[in-house]
C-alpha cells in the first residue's frame, strides 16, 4: 500500500494548526482548531483507506476485489463530518451564551482551580 506524501504532510500541518488553536483561550479559536483537527483526521482516514478505485457496486463480481475503493473509510468520514457539524453548532451555542452573559470571548481560569493549584505547589512532592 502506498500513501500520498503530499496528503500526509497536509494532514500533519492541519493537525499542528488545529492543536495550536485548541490550546488558545478564545472560544472562536478553539472552535476553528477543533474543525481543523477534525478535517485532518478525516483526510488521514481517506488517505489510509487506500488508493482511488471503482465504486463498490453490488452485483459486479469481476475485478471487484482489486480495483474497488474501500467504502468503510468513506462511511466513517461521512459520519465524522456529521458529528463535527453537530459539535460545532453546540460550541457556537455555548460561545453565544457565554458572550451574552460575560461580554467576553476569553475563557478565564476558575478561581477554585487557581486555589487548588496554589495549594499543590506548596506541598512536598516526596510525601
Amino acid at each position: 500500500m502506498t500513501a500520498n506524501l503530499t496528503l500526509l504532510v497536509l494532514v500533519g500541518v492541519l493537525t499542528a494548526c488545529g492543536v495550536y488553536l485548541l490550546l488558545e483561550r478564545a472560544v472562536s479559536k478553539m472552535l476553528l482548531g477543533m474543525i481543523l483537527f477534525s478535517n485532518a483526521v478525516n483526510l488521514l482516514i481517506l488517505t489510509l483507506g487506500g488508493p482511488d478505485g471503482r465504486p463498490p457496486i453490488l452485483g459486479q463480481t469481476d475485478r471487484i476485489q482489486r480495483d474497488s475503493a474501500d467504502p468503510l473509510a468513506q462511511a466513517m468520514v461521512l459520519t465524522s463530518i456529521v458529528i463535527t457539524m453537530g459539535l460545532a453548532a453546540f460550541v457556537l451555542a455555548l460561545a453565544y451564551r457565554a458572550y451574552a452573559l460575560t461580554t467576553s470571548e476569553r475563557v478565564e481560569n476558575d478561581p477554585e482551580d487557581v486555589k487548588v493549584a496554589a495549594r499543590r505547589e506548596g506541598e512536598d512532592p516526596e510525601q
